[in-house]
């Protein structure tokens, strides 16, 4: 088992066009929208296993809705990927900043599963993240199952009837 880590932040610089990922890259954003909601993104990605990222912040529900287009060779039958946290923004400078809380949920055909529960607890036995985090984590990925579930296991209809009605450009 590895060492637990900090959680990751992430900053997105809406005026300057730029994602700085959790291990400082900076990465070029070609589209940022601010909605009502939330924060979209899309930026292409020198990953070897995925070539495009394409992400929405939502804050008042606790979640990072992303949508990875994997290379040839790579692809998994996933369709949103889904990060538990707290995101914020925009700051004074335009910025808005993530903070994982561990917690992911995949969704794929007809379910979502959540993942890395280990990683939420070993984080907060280490003292990486307090009990009230580790709690809200937990209280957001049950209402997101359960809304989702509420919804047919459609995931969008329930952001959806939440007011966060996620549009995703064609890539």
């Amino acid at each position: 088992m590895a060492a637990p880590h900090p959680p990751k932040h992430e900053i997105f610089d809406v005026p300057g066009r730029t994602n700085t990922d959790p291990k400082g890259f900076i990465r070029d954003v070609e589209v940022y929208r601010t909605t009502d909601f939330g924060l979209y993104m899309d930026r292409p990605a020198d990953h070897r296993q995925f070539s495009r990222l394409q992400s929405w912040l939502l804050p008042d529900l606790g979640l990072r809705a992303s949508i990875f287009h994997f290379r040839p060779g790579h692809e998994r039958d996933q369709r949103l990927y889904l990060d538990v946290g707290v995101f914020t923004g925009p700051d004074a400078d335009g910025c808005w900043h993530s903070e994982d809380w561990y917690l992911d949920l995949i969704d794929r055909p007809g379910h979502l599963e959540l993942e890395d529960v280990d990683e939420l607890f070993d984080a907060h036995a280490a003292g990486l993240i307090p009990r009230e985090n580790a709690e809200a984590a937990v209280h957001i990925a049950t209402r997101t199952m359960t809304g989702a579930a509420a919804h047919g296991n459609d995931v969008e209809a329930w952001l959806a009837s939440e007011g966060a009605e996620l549009t995703w450009p064609p890539r």
